[in-house]
């Protein structure tokens, strides 16, 4: 029995009479054009970049002074993220290098840690060595009073330029340096001595002084960058300069006579920094040389060679 077929709709009867005209291939008039369709396509999910990693040493590395008033510089563990020093936050550089200091009263013992970067600390404990410092007693009470307020009126923006100078880090690697003497001259005053009123201690020596005479040059011990010239002598330290040697270590220089560098300027290593004085409050002329990190205080014999 033959099956009937339906018949065909005129509209596709044109459409495939027209579709094998001309060899089969459709007209430009009769072509179909099909309109794309709109459709919500996810972003692709982006792939974080991993930190970098850099490498090093399973441990802290270093050399330097392990004692009070002294330094050390290192190599931080591979894979560190951050280190301390006790409490104290160390600069790494790009590799990992890093430079740390000892207050004139520390502690017996603190300890460098590492955090790296899968959350494990690495912790290297520190033994401190105690100094034997000039001290000086003295069988007289100390002077009664305080600084007047009228002096105090002066000195606290003097405190407030120090402290934020003190405070910048600049990208500057003075710090790896061997420092070598800013002037050389008979030593007048040792860093760390004290004089002891009847049980009450007056403030240390913060620095080392330098007597060479009036006049003399000095230089920058390490390169640096200066965070503060005083135009104008301050009430203590008369014409003072600070330069920031980087990884949050930074020299004072006081009483110059004269300043040859400005704030802002980048100093090399031997370069002319001015000419040791007497201004701000001094006995005679002399350059008074402090070196701070972080706070500590630090003493500059222990980065020089012997004159």
């Amino acid at each position: 029995m033959r099956r009937r077929l339906a018949p065909i709709a005129p509209a596709l009867v044109a459409c495939l009479a027209a579709c094998t005209s001309g060899g089969g291939e459709p007209s430009a008039e009769s072509a179909a054009v099909v309109q794309p369709i709109r459709a919500s396509v996810p972003a692709p999910t982006p792939t974080p970049t991993p930190k970098p990693t850099v490498a090093g040493p399973s441990t802290f590395v270093f050399d330097g002074e392990l004692t009070q008033g002294g330094w050390i510089r290192g190599q931080a563990p591979g894979g560190t993220r951050t280190a301390m020093l006790g409490e104290t936050p160390l600069i790494l550089d790009a590799g990992g290098r890093f430079f740390a200091a000892f207050d004139r009263d520390a502690g017996p013992s603190t300890s460098l840690v590492a955090t790296l970067g899968d959350g494990r600390q690495v912790r290297s404990p520190l033994a401190i060595s105690k100094r034997a410092w000039n001290i000086e007693n003295i069988n007289a009470a100390r002077t009664p009073g305080g600084a007047s307020e009228a002096f105090m009126a002066r000195r606290r923006p003097e405190l407030a330029r120090i402290n934020a100078a003190r405070s910048t880090d600049n990208a500057v690697s003075g710090w790896t340096q061997s420092f070598i003497w800013p002037v050389k001259g008979r030593i007048s005053g040792r860093f760390g001595s004290q004089r002891i009123y009847r049980g009450e201690p007056g403030a240390y020596h913060s620095g080392l002084d330098i007597a060479p005479g009036a006049g003399a040059a000095y230089v920058a011990p390490a390169d640096g960058v200066v965070v503060l010239a005083a135009t104008s002598p301050f009430s203590l330290e008369g014409n003072l300069l600070i330069i920031d040697h980087g990884g949050g270590l930074n020299s004072a220089f006081l009483h110059s006579q004269r300043l040859v560098v400005g704030e802002g300027q980048r100093v090399k290593q031997g370069q002319l920094l001015g000419y040791v004085g007497a201004t701000g409050r001094a006995t005679g002329p002399h350059l008074h040389w402090s070196l701070e990190w972080q706070g500590a205080r630090l003493d500059p014999l222990l980065f020089l060679p012997p004159q």
